[in-house]
């Protein structure tokens, strides 16, 4: 059943991202390619709750968690797209989340589960999540954003950017995630300070350091736009620092002990 519904899930996502590169040149909300989406999310999390059950626990090993994330990211993302034009993003989003998902269903990692689990873990852990999500999909944004001010400025730009909303918009919905974001990731280091005894510990020094730095980056970010009207290049480098400081903290030892050094 798990490989069933991991199965579809795939295959919708790359369905749904096929679709979506073969309407660049519209400029029309796709609705075909998000509702394939929304049937690969709701398989992806069936997927995800069937090993849970069979786990008694959710395994946060380096490739599940990424799997997790993915799903996070694709589920943000469509939520996004009911009142904000950014299905393009699922052309990134989307075969990454398939990438995970597959990666998950067919390599054997040893169980990371969570030993203590209570109401606080959770709140941590459930705002970390969606705060990297969140600061991952506005990274992707700037990316974009990057190109399609490079190409504007500098020949006529390619169907896939024309087929992106105006430059503004993209901005004003770039500094919404960040804000968005910048909030969760707010209440998971708070979350983190009172409800984890063992914080720094080891493991744990690095990833508190480049969180509380990634933050500082972001929110430094948007008192810049507020006061100083900060855009264009600034803003896109400032959000990549960030979020590749915050990539650090949420990867960098588990990619280490887990696919490194097999610990």
């Amino acid at each position: 059943m798990n490989a069933t519904f991991a199965t579809l899930s795939i295959c919708t996502y790359l369905a749904s991202t096929l679709l979506i590169a073969r309407d660049t040149h519209q400029n029309r909300r796709l609705r075909t390619p998000l509702y394939l989406a929304w049937v690969a999310i709701f398989t992806h999390i069936l997927y995800i709750a069937t090993t849970f059950q069979q786990s008694s626990g959710f395994n946060f090993s380096f490739i599940s968690t990424a799997s997790l994330i993915s799903l996070i990211v694709a589920l943000l993302l469509l939520m996004a797209t009911i009142t904000k034009p950014v299905e393009k993003l699922g052309i990134v989003i989307f075969p990454i989340a398939a990438i995970m998902l597959a990666l998950d269903l067919n390599l054997l990692e040893k169980p990371h589960l969570l030993h203590t689990h209570n109401w606080q873990m959770s709140t941590h852990i459930l705002t970390s999540i969606i705060a990297f999500s969140l600061l991952n999909i506005a990274a992707l944004q700037a990316i974009l954003l990057a190109i399609q001010d490079q190409q504007l400025k500098s020949h006529p730009p390619k169907r896939f950017i024309q087929s992106l909303p105006p430059l503004q918009t993209m901005e004003t919905l770039l500094f919404q995630m960040l804000g968005t974001g910048l909030f969760f990731l707010t209440i998971s280091l708070i979350s983190g300070f009172i409800f984890i005894e063992d914080l720094f510990a080891q493991h744990l020094v690095h990833k508190t350091v480049l969180s509380i730095i990634a933050w500082i980056i972001f929110s430094c970010l948007l008192m810049g736009r507020l006061r100083y009207g900060w855009r264009g290049k600034t803003a896109v480098r400032w959000t990549l620092t960030g979020f590749i400081l915050l990539l650090l903290a949420y990867f960098g030892s588990k990619l280490v002990l887990e696919i490194i050094l097999h610990r």
